[in-house]
């Protein structure tokens, strides 16, 4: 059972979301969105704007030199009969080059201008539900983390989408639960690791799984040690405070296919005895990301029903230096027998994911998915945007496919050959790091596919840069943690669950 001492300390803000008829009667503006044609600015006609309205608004929209380009966005006064204050038009660019992500986009980018305001109505889902949707719940995303004083900038407080129950409602609803699954996981990462450590963490992710009928196992650290799980002790013997591993099950009855997950849960990570450089080794409450990903991901799939048989092994552990922390040259016995020389103890998230992935092959999976905020050398292959895919070809290609279609981008990485010399240990059976510069992204995946059992159709996502934005805010992405790959992770579960 979930315990009810553990909440996390800061929510996010979001709006709420509704699907109506038409507009309430108390809204504050309506959010329309132009194109860019041939000709200049063309504004759809909807169902909030009536003809003389529309030629109204267009005629304000062009003395101030609206152009309708992507992401432009512009606000005038809304006609008096209207009773709404203003209308904001959100600009989505060339309508023959329109597509989902870049809606979800422009989405984002006006959410962020509602602030303040208490109800607004919009028919940007004309042009994709879905996409709307998700761009502005994600868009709208603002956390205040821990404070004293209130924050003033409160986000828009509700978003009402035109549309009709009978035709719309469960595209409406999916969106939603996709919204909320990636703000549960941007939540779970932007908290500090003095309120998120793996006892509390596993509370926290118990009790969110419990309210949507998912069985829940958690074990400590005798637990652990009981069951042969040396990966996740080694990296968290060195914290005061103990690892824990974490798993969510789905059984709905007439799932055909079973998806096992797996997701690295390092609370924080200072790099162990081979400590890390001290300049923005805060950003490291980010080493989890890919369990926060995964719980969020396996709850929403509760919540849609989603006919597929799904375990997540979530294996979390502090990273820390100390007296009892595990050193370079130790050697350990993963879950299953594997035994690891331990050449670096910040390549740390490896040896609880062996742990977890062979624990998660003993389910018998179609498929093995498993994600991981793993490498710095990620980034420096692929950029700070773009996951690295490892894996089975045809999972591997599937998930980077998907990736790319629903706006989180993925490429498609090889295991190398050459890497298996640098694999090898003259005292255990291999080990964790090979101590260069070149292809460490791929020489972790190396090092995760010996732990796949046989036959097993699986796939590594590192999301080391994707998963946290250092960056500007940019369209629905905000700063921080970016909840990256749910949305990937949930369009895969879709297909699967259509399969026989």
């Amino acid at each position: 059972m979930a315990n009810p001492t553990f909440t996390l300390p800061a929510r996010s803000a979001t709006p709420q979301l509704k699907l109506v008829k038409k507009a309430p009667k108390s809204t504050d503006a309506f959010l329309v969105p132009a194109l860019a044609g041939e000709e200049g600015l063309e504004l759809p006609g909807s169902t909030l704007l009536d003809d003389a309205s529309l030629r109204e608004v267009l005629r304000s929209l062009t003395a101030v030199g609206a152009t309708g380009d992507a992401n432009e966005i512009t606000r005038v006064p809304a006609p008096e009969k209207l009773g709404v204050d203003s209308i904001i038009v959100v600009g989505l660019g060339d309508p023959e080059e329109l597509t989902d992500e870049i809606l979800r986009r422009a989405a984002g980018s006006a959410a962020r201008t509602l602030t303040g305001l208490e109800t607004v109505a919009t028919t940007l889902g004309m042009f994709g539900l879905a996409a709307a949707v998700e761009g502005l719940a994600l868009g709208a995303y603002s956390y205040r983390g821990i404070r004293r004083e209130k924050d003033s900038s409160t986000p828009v407080a509700e978003i009402a989408f035109l549309g009709t129950e009978k035709t719309d409602k469960a595209e409406f609803e999916t969106a939603v639960i996709t919204a909320e699954a990636v703000i549960l996981a941007r939540d779970l990462v932007n908290t500090p690791a003095s309120h998120l450590y793996p006892e509390s963490y596993a509370g926290i992710i118990a009790a969110e799984a419990e309210t949507t009928g998912l069985k829940v196992e958690i074990l400590d650290e005798k637990a652990l040690a009981k069951n042969g799980f040396g990966g996740i002790l080694a990296v968290g013997q060195g914290s005061s405070r103990g690892p824990r591993l974490v798993r969510l099950t789905w059984s709905p009855r007439k799932a055909k296919k079973t998806v096992a997950f797996v997701g690295k849960g390092i609370t924080f990570d200072t790099g162990g005895i081979s400590l890390k450089p001290a300049s923005k080794m805060e950003d490291m409450i980010s080493d989890m990301g890919g369990s926060a990903a995964v719980a969020a991901t396996v709850i929403a799939a509760a919540k849609l029903e989603l006919p597929v048989n799904i375990t997540a092994t979530l294996p979390l552990a502090e990273n820390m230096p100390s007296g009892d922390a595990q050193r370079p040259g130790d050697v350990i016995t993963h879950y299953g027998g594997l035994t690891s020389e331990i050449i670096n103890t910040d390549a740390e998230g490896r040896l609880v994911l062996a742990d977890g992935i062979a624990r998660a092959c003993e389910d018998n999976p179609d498929y093995l998915v498993e994600t991981a905020t793993l490498t710095g050398a990620q980034m420096v292959a692929l950029g700070s945007k773009t996951a690295g895919i490892m894996g089975t070809d045809e999972l591997r290609d599937r998930i980077a496919g998907i990736g790319r279609t629903v706006g989180e981008p993925a490429w498609a990485m090889p295991l190398l050959e050459e890497q298996e010399s640098e694999l090898k240990s003259p005292v255990a059976d291999i080990r964790n790091s090979h101590n260069s510069r070149f292809g460490g992204m791929m020489f972790a995946g190396l090092y995760l596919s010996k732990f796949v059992s046989e036959g097993t159709e699986w796939a590594h996502v590192d999301i080391a840069g994707p998963s946290f934005n250092n960056g500007g805010v940019s369209g629905y992405t905000p700063k921080r943690a970016t909840g990256v790959p749910v949305r990937t992770f949930l369009a895969l579960l879709d297909q699967v669950a259509q399969e026989k």
